[in-house]
């Protein structure tokens, strides 16, 4: 069985080695920077498999707006063209940043468009794939809260057969279509996890125009077809946002066995483990019966680890030996006190533009037919973020002259970067301490958690 390619992007990999002119590799960084501290661990799975050259069509389901082309853009180091909802060019900024990338737009009737005028993007799609160039589109045709793909439109596969057929054998292109499933751990929620997992690329072969020059109707669907297949493959289904949670929460136990305090698990293994255990609970065999059984039984078990404010990977801290942990705990309390009056400074500067964050992507979370909460989220951040470090500039050299007003700017930004850092870690301290304390002072107990993990992890294994 081949090894999963995982990958974590850093965010060097989303600005070097680039393709394009200064101002697209300007967008990579500004893009990238933003996404590497909306999500605290971005993943590719299978990124090797991308060509670095010939014609490509990158299929995506769409559960995110605009955040689900900004990671993919990202993501790869050769120059990617998405194909984008036409409403997106009427705002003045954003259509700029659109055509420096070479998006191109898509005319949809739910925005009470003109699709006539997708003829126009269709042959401008055809034109770059013939060069050798790749395009991004999201076949569902909007971005959605569903807990499964919405059924898949044919515009990918007409643009896909309409690129490669009609020339003579010796002019035939050779067409690769990429299914590209995004998987996040919370859409919304600041500091959460996204993981970019690369299907197996499908070849496609011309078939015979009809009159008009469009494919037949018949190889369309059946493309179609496949191209659903394949995103099923590399996506998580679920008929109920329930379903999802229950299986979540199953992952959470399951790989808490090999987590410690130094190792996390892979997105990637989550994401395999949580489409495991959703394909096991749709039909009435016995194994389905008995993973129902056991989601009841995990769902009891979580109930009294958050009694004791604990997460099912804190009873690893057994594998450790005591003067270990001491150490360890010895070392991130240090670097915390360290750190303290910047982490103070960052948390109070930066508090208001977080909520008037949040209280954005819940005021504004749709444009038009599409969610787009954490879009909100993160273009309110590069403007409020941004904004805080000036005004903290101008505060200061103010008071106290410019001559410290000018570097209070970037000591704010590293403020604010202290800020998130320290409370990633006392969230993740609180937990390991609790487990501590309840090792020391009730062992029986802690003994008896550890077992029934154990137990339901061996259930979870058939």
């Amino acid at each position: 069985m081949p090894v999963p390619d995982v990958r974590e992007l850093r965010l060097g990999d989303m600005v070097f080695n680039r393709r394009g002119s200064a101002v697209r590799q300007l967008i990579h960084a500004f893009v990238g920077l933003s996404l590497r501290l909306f999500f605290r661990r971005i993943e590719t799975l299978n990124a090797s498999v991308v060509p670095y050259k010939g014609p490509l069509i990158f299929v995506m389901n769409h559960p995110n707006g605009l955040i689900d082309p900004s990671l993919v853009f990202v993501a790869l180091p050769r120059k990617v063209s998405f194909l984008a909802k036409s409403t997106l060019f009427k705002i003045p900024v954003l259509a700029k940043m659109l055509r420096v990338v070479e998006a191109l737009p898509v005319f949809r009737r739910i925005d009470d468009a003109d699709v006539g005028q997708n003829v126009k993007t269709f042959d401008a799609s055809h034109s770059l794939l013939k060069r050798g160039g790749a395009i991004a589109l999201f076949p569902e045709g909007v971005s959605h809260n569903s807990p499964k793909l919405l059924p898949i439109k044919t515009g990918a596969a007409r643009i896909a057969l309409g690129a490669i057929s009609g020339f003579e054998a010796s002019e035939e292109i050779h067409l690769k279509i990429i299914p590209v499933g995004l998987y996040y751990t919370s859409k919304t929620r600041f500091r959460s996890e996204a993981l970019i997992y690369f299907g197996a690329p499908m070849d496609i072969e011309p078939v015979e125009l009809e009159e008009d020059g469009g494919p037949p109707r018949t190889e369309v669907r059946e493309l179609t077809e496949r191209i659903e297949g394949a995103l099923r493959e590399v996506t998580v289904n679920a008929e109920t946002g329930a379903e999802i949670d229950s299986a979540n929460e199953a992952a959470n136990l399951f790989l808490s066995v090999t987590e410690t305090l130094d190792l996390e698990e892979s997105l990637a293994a989550r994401f395999e483990f949580v489409r495991k255990f959703l394909d096991s609970s749709y039909d009435e065999s016995p194994e389905t019966l008995e993973t129902r059984e056991i989601t009841g039984m995990i769902s009891g078990y979580k109930k009294k680890l958050r009694v004791l404010g604990l997460e099912p990977e804190n009873l690893s801290l057994s594998k450790h030996p005591f003067w270990y942990v001491f150490q360890h705990f010895i070392f991130r309390v240090a670097v915390l006190t360290l750190v303290l009056p910047l982490s103070a400074a960052g948390f109070v500067l930066h508090l208001p533009a977080y909520q008037i964050g949040r209280v954005l992507g819940e005021r504004y979370s749709k444009h038009g037919a599409d969610d787009i909460v954490s879009t909100v989220k993160i273009g309110a951040g590069i403007i409020l973020m941004p904004l805080t470090w000036i005004v903290t500039g101008l505060v200061v050299g103010w008071l106290f002259g410019w001559r410290f007003g000018i570097p209070a700017v970037p000591v704010a930004a590293i403020c604010g970067y202290a800020a998130m850092k320290s409370l990633e870690s006392l969230t993740d301290l609180r937990g390991w301490f609790r487990a501590v304390v309840l090792f020391f002072r009730r062992r029986d107990l802690f003994i008896e958690l550890l077992i029934e993990r154990r137990d339901l992890h061996r259930k979870l294994s058939r």
